[in-house]
């Protein structure tokens, strides 16, 4: 059971004085079977109130403000969590019944955020893609794994192309991109067979540099299977997520789960500085 010591630090410089700054903050850790958080603790310049609620997700959510003028806004995250390793489903079903209970789900109200497809002009080519990778001899969590590898082989993981505005049209036209584009990408391919899929803002904490996406804010998908529950996968790494992904946020898309994000009074100009560092303790 691997434990993680985990500094997340998000720096804004104004270059001018900004005010009446209102933030949102999504840096709370998940607590539960699987993820022990033994220490969490928040640092903010000017010492602000902050207002914790839980989202229609389920996560813990932050909002403070800093009203009087500043030319920095520093956030600081310190985390220690205890991470256990997720098991495989398996059940004793046959495939054409795994299959229909996504039939089922499909009239769920719970899971109508999940199952939904964005818009996008690409849509038909991506549906040729979805029927020549599906394989309904499999499992649903079996061909969710084929999708995953498809992204993971056939999408570049690349930096600077993509941003965090970058829409579903542009990712499966460039075929490149980061963490939160693959997961942007196996998102919609799952949806589109009727997996409900979620997009998962954390940490990916490999103990010698053997993953992408290291160093910042990672992103991944989780599935629901029924009798089961929730279980990630991560593309940019072609692996099911388990002890060595620590999960923040869970929601439709990366908007949803951003970690930092706010508005203020003042010049636009600014500059946006964050580092992830992670001390895996793993013997």
């Amino acid at each position: 059971m691997p434990t993680y010591k985990i500094k997340h630090i998000t720096n804004y410089i104004y270059d001018a004085p900004v005010y009446d700054s209102i933030n949102q903050i999504l840096l709370y850790p998940v607590q539960d079977y699987f993820q022990k958080v033994i220490h969490h603790s928040l640092k903010i310049s000017h010492k602000p109130a902050v207002d914790v609620f839980t989202d229609k997700f389920g996560n813990l959510l932050g909002i403070f403000s800093i009203l009087s003028p500043h030319t920095q806004l520093s956030i600081t995250s310190h985390l220690e969590v205890e991470v256990l390793p997720v098991l495989e489903p398996v059940s004793s079903k046959s495939i054409p019944e795994l299959w229909q209970e996504y039939d089922v789900l499909a009239s769920n109200i719970f899971y109508r955020d999940f199952l939904t497809v964005e818009s996008n002009q690409n849509a038909e080519a991506i549906h040729r893609l979805v029927s020549e990778l599906q394989v309904t001899q499999l499992s649903p969590f079996e061909n969710a794994k084929l999708f995953s590898s498809y992204i993971y082989t056939h999408f570049d993981y690349r930096q600077g192309v993509t941003s965090i505005e970058t829409e579903i049209d542009e990712i499966w036209q460039l075929k490149a991109g980061v963490c939160q584009d693959f997961a942007h990408m196996l998102l919609v391919l799952l949806r589109m067979i009727k997996i409900p899929a979620r997009y998962v803002s954390g940490y990916i904490c490999p103990k010698h540099h053997e993953f992408r996406g290291e160093g910042a804010t990672h992103a991944w998908v989780e599935i629901y299977i029924p009798d089961y529950g929730w279980i990630g996968i991560d593309p940019t790494n072609n692996c099911i997520a388990s002890d060595k992904h620590v999960r923040i946020a869970v929601g439709r898309f990366f908007k949803d789960c951003t970690p930092v994000k706010g508005i203020f009074k003042g010049n636009l100009n600014h500059k946006l500085e964050v580092s992830v560092i992670v001390e895996n303790t793993e013997p």
